[in-house]
């Protein structure tokens, strides 16, 4: 707990200097990619990808804010396009699912210099 926000003070010592010296995060989490898979039976499954981006780039990082949906947007696309090409019983291609995403992230922000980092990737 900051109690410098409780009293008021959080602004003024930011205004002077003094504390919340801390460098701004890097890392940048992005919410949860879902799409449908077809699984073995003809039942219907779900794919989850989880992402974050690590820009280190301060003027990067804040194109990468502002482009949070239009990355999301992207990203669903791809999973969507790898969860259709997805045999029902087999595993997802990481590597290639991480490929595209890449591409799509480059693409998106019109430049390379954000890294996509991969959470989790699960097929129900």
């Amino acid at each position: 707990m900051d109690r410098r926000a409780l009293l008021g003070l959080k602004e003024t010592a930011r205004k002077t200097g003094g504390g919340g010296g801390a460098p701004e995060p890097s890392y940048m989490r992005l919410p949860t990619i879902t799409a449908n898979v077809r699984r073995a039976g003809g039942r219907r499954g779900v794919m989850t990808v989880e992402t974050g981006l690590d820009t280190p780039n301060a003027a990067l990082r804040t194109r990468v804010t502002q482009s949070a949906p239009r990355l999301r947007a992207a990203y669903a696309a791809v999973v969507q396009q790898a969860a259709n090409g997805l045999l029902p019983g087999a595993p997802p291609d990481v590597e290639r699912l991480v490929a595209q995403l890449q591409a799509a992230t480059d693409r998106t922000l019109g430049r390379a210099g954000a890294r996509l980092l991969i959470g989790t990737v699960m097929v129900v």
